[in-house]
């Protein structure tokens, strides 16, 4: 028995590449680097013929499991529907992810076709606009995918009541004004949000930020990282973009002017979609902020403290674009 449970661990590369050797149609031996490590492990993973493919190990997160096989389930969807996306690889069994034994216990993995193409550029409205155009895409293709059995549910409770309670959870908010006062932003928000009535509910990409894809050859924004997927409002997923260009410290409502056109070219947005998305800027900035509170013990409170001093731009946010209408 181990003396200190691990939070988190990390797989050798070695053990990686002999578990996808094990579990995958691909030529032995496969080859494996690591690209990145934090809310979930990748690796590059290299075959014998020089085939590329990405192998994501899911981390525990506070939510619970990541929900790898409505997430599979979906891309399969997609991709079959013509919607420009990373898929999974099958295993030889047939099935679209693995199970391994970390020492904190089980965690999914899942192998996917490694993207050709470039980065996106931050300051390219083109690469904006091709972004609106593939998740539009998405959401049409959406309406003939069964989420029955999806285990998270893209809602109020939790995008940001969830998180709220976590940032309170980590203590990371020592002055007890400034969590009143994500209190109250959280209220409004959410009663903001309720005063629409029905808003459209879709399967959502859940982090379409504008860099989660790459650029292909023909211009088109083909989309992975698909584990922060599952039903939810639409309106939330349109405003995962905005979000990213008017948070911590950028400002180009240009980007989102284009994204916004190339995705109504494809697929109408109702007005109160529209709307609302301006709102969900705030309870996107909640998600995150309890993302980071809840890996204080694991990433080490220095690393996530920015959560504190978030209250300012959510206040900004929303005198000027909720109540000026700056947009």
């Amino acid at each position: 028995m181990l003396n200190f449970p691990p939070l988190y661990s990390t797989a050798r590369c070695d053990a990686i590449a002999r578990l996808v050797e094990n579990n995958y149609p691909i030529e032995a031996p496969v080859s494996c680097q690591m690209l990145e490590r934090g809310l979930n492990d990748v690796y590059r993973i290299t075959g014998q013929n020089a085939e590329r493919y990405i192998f994501r190990l899911s981390q525990h997160r506070a939510r619970g499991p990541a929900d790898v096989r409505s997430e599979t389930a979906f891309l399969t969807h997609l991709a079959r529907s013509g919607v420009p996306v990373a898929a999974p690889i099958e295993t030889r069994d047939g099935r679209f992810f693995v199970e391994t034994d970390a020492p904190e216990g089980p965690r999914p993995g899942v192998l996917f076709q490694a993207l050709d193409g470039r980065e996106p550029d931050a300051a390219d409205l083109d690469d904006a606009r091709a972004h609106g155009k593939t998740l539009a895409m998405l959401h049409n293709a959406a309406e003939s995918f069964s989420a029955e059995e999806a285990r998270y549910r893209l809602e109020l409770d939790y995008l940001l009541w969830q998180p709220l309670a976590r940032i309170g959870q980590s203590g990371l908010v020592e002055d007890p004004d400034v969590f009143k006062e994500f209190e109250r932003l959280a209220e409004e928000t959410s009663n903001a949000i309720k005063a629409f009535g029905e808003l459209t509910w879709t399967y959502c990409h859940g982090d379409c930020h504008g860099f989660n894809a790459r650029i292909d050859a023909a211009g088109e924004a083909v989309f992975f990282d698909f584990d922060d997927s599952g039903p939810g409002y639409l309106a939330y997923d349109l405003s995962v973009f905005l979000w990213a260009n008017v948070s911590f410290g950028r400002s180009s409502t240009r980007r989102w002017s284009a994204f916004i056109e190339a995705y109504r070219a494809i697929r109408p947005i109702k007005a109160d979609d529209f709307e609302a998305a301006l709102h969900f800027v705030i309870v996107r900035h909640f998600w995150l902020m309890g993302e980071y509170a809840s890996r204080a013990d694991e990433w080490g409170r220095n690393t996530v403290r920015w959560v504190a001093r978030e209250a300012e731009f959510l206040k900004a946010w929303q005198a000027s674009q909720l109540s000026g209408r700056l947009l």
